[in-house]
């Protein structure tokens, strides 16, 4: 608070009074005075109360002092007025701190919402201070980034263009190239949902994250049920998403990964031709 008024505070010595007396007094003799001029009446509501407070500290700073010249307001009027700076022009607001790492797509996380920081950060630990309206990302004090606060749907980005690397490859170990490259070994299906990811966001790299899921996914379940997870989503919808895919896989994780080939006619078996009717008809061996 004292930074946003752009003003210091000196506090008192420790055990001694005298460092600020008149301040003090002042506070004691106020409180006294409107408690006293208000101890008989009554308020139903908050908003009534300060109206008459105000009412009655008007009144005290207009009194005149008992030893010296002028009142309390003719002196702030006077003398202080001129001294004061004008107020900030954006209402101080609480905050909160937390420790974030810049990822590799080089967005933080902040309650489920990602926020760009420049690409020269990535793998650094970030301190982001968090209001009602604005998150602020710095690096050994000094600030790197500064966003509008993000609500409503989780996993919204909000994305400077000029923190963007002018070449991911340089900087990067994956970009859109290589996720497609990837999917592709998978299957066609595979390809056709990491393109439509690819093209979900406002610029591709915002997408990078869930491509990466999907990476993880192939490893923890195999390919071809990836594959066969992709299939069966694009029938459901035209662009499925990695949480979808994820938890298509989470569903079919019992099934066997190959598919169930059909069983073949079997050719051969016990079969007895005409001679052994023949025979039994006649009173022959079972055995002929």
């Amino acid at each position: 608070m004292t930074e946003h008024h752009r003003t210091a505070i000196i506090p008192a010595r420790v055990r001694n009074p005298k460092d600020k007396p008149n301040a003090e007094g002042s506070v004691g003799n106020i409180s006294t005075w409107i408690t006293a001029a208000l101890r008989n009446e009554q308020f139903f509501s908050l908003a009534e109360l300060n109206v008459a407070i105000r009412k009655k500290l008007e009144a005290f700073n207009a009194n005149l002092f008992q030893k010296n010249e002028g009142s309390r307001c003719g002196l702030f009027l006077g003398e202080e007025l001129s001294l004061l700076t004008p107020l900030p022009t954006t209402r101080f607001e609480l905050c909160g701190w937390k420790v974030a790492t810049v990822q590799f797509n080089y967005h933080i996380a902040v309650d489920k919402m990602y926020y760009s920081v420049p690409y020269q950060y990535i793998r650094n630990k970030a301190d982001v201070r968090i209001t009602d309206t604005t998150v602020e990302i710095f690096i050994k004090h000094n600030r790197i980034a500064s966003h509008r606060r993000l609500y409503g749907r989780p996993g919204q980005y909000s994305t400077v263009m000029e923190h963007m690397p002018e070449d991911h490859q340089k900087y990067l170990e994956w970009n859109g190239d290589r996720f497609w490259k990837w999917a592709t070994t998978i299957g066609t299906n595979t390809n056709i949902v990491v393109n439509n990811i690819l093209t979900s966001g406002r610029v591709e790299q915002q997408s990078y994250r869930s491509c990466m899921g999907l990476l993880k996914l192939a490893e923890k379940y195999s390919p071809v049920k990836l594959e066969k997870a992709c299939t069966k989503a694009l029938s459901y919808s035209g662009s499925p998403s990695y949480k979808s895919i994820k938890n298509l896989l989470a569903t079919m994780k019992d099934e066997p990964v190959s598919e169930v080939l059909p069983k073949k006619k079997d050719t051969y078996g016990i079969t007895r031709g005409s001679r052994y009717y023949q025979n039994k008809s006649q009173g022959g061996n079972y055995n002929d």
